[in-house]
């Protein structure tokens, strides 16, 4: 029976995840400005339901707890389905706003739109680069099917990953970003994803840099968080915290890995 559940329960999280690509691109294409009209606030709490909830998941002593009843190798399953459930309830919740903030001149809209489709194409760029069926649970859920072991995911710094340590992070704030009309509910989006992102990247730094130990803290030495900008997560905190914590070069067993990389 827990054997049906599981194979039901990685069936189901596929599913809802290609069900929510396409309300996902809609809802960050700004389509949900024309939702009915309501408090901002609403829009608030629910852009925080989806960053909190996913912060959470990604804490290793999260994982540690749900790992005592559920298999590891579902425990990215279980990521993917709360983060697509968050992102489904803010679509179905959203209030849209018909205030204008900022209007991007009827001519560089083009460029805008093209900015965000390009925005989708480097964000399965960046997580295909860091595996992708890692990403959607797909992957670990597939090998526990056939009753594989997960193999140990070496360090590795693929493509953009040699110029950034954070591309995933980077293409999200284009999808966020790009967008020809802000209104009021568009920028309560942008300004709480935002600091999502930042807080995300130093706390990715850091859950890294736990599992990985020395080759992710010499990688944060050398490559920025994000090329020519200024506000990302500085190498200087995250090997202060490592310092702090008496790291050493050992990396954790494959099983303590992160759930995902991005």
């Amino acid at each position: 029976m827990r054997r049906l559940l599981g194979i039901g329960f990685g069936v189901l999280t596929q599913a809802v995840f290609l069900a929510t690509l396409w309300p996902l691109y809609r809802f960050l294409r700004n389509d949900l400005a024309a939702a009915p009209e309501g408090s901002l606030w609403i829009d608030a709490a629910l852009a925080l339901g989806f960053a909190i909830p996913h912060s959470i998941l990604l804490y290793p002593p999260t994982r540690k707890f749900v790992t005592r009843w559920l298999p590891t190798e579902l425990y990215g399953c279980l990521f993917c389905l709360a983060t697509c459930v968050s992102l489904l309830l803010q679509f179905g919740l959203w209030r849209g706003s018909q205030t204008v903030l900022w209007s991007w001149p009827v001519s560089v809209q083009p460029a805008i739109r093209a900015a965000f489709l390009c925005s989708w194409g480097l964000t399965f760029y960046s997580l295909w680069l860091t595996g992708l069926e890692y990403q959607t649970g797909l992957g670990p859920w597939w090998r526990w099917v056939r009753g594989q072991a997960v193999p140990r995911r070496d360090f590795r710094t693929p493509g953009a990953y040699r110029y950034m340590r954070h591309p995933v992070y980077l293409s999200f704030l284009g999808l966020v970003w790009f967008t020809p009309v802000v209104t009021a509910d568009r920028a309560i989006l942008i300004g709480i994803w935002t600091a999502y992102v930042f807080v995300g990247s130093y706390l990715k730094d850091r859950r890294l840099g736990q599992a990985l130990g020395e080759p992710y803290l010499r990688y944060v030495s050398g490559v920025p968080a994000y090329p020519f900008v200024t506000w990302g997560p500085k190498p200087s905190g995250v090997l202060q915290w490592a310092s702090g914590r008496g790291m050493t070069s050992k990396p954790c067993p494959s099983g303590e890995a992160p759930a995902k990389a991005a």
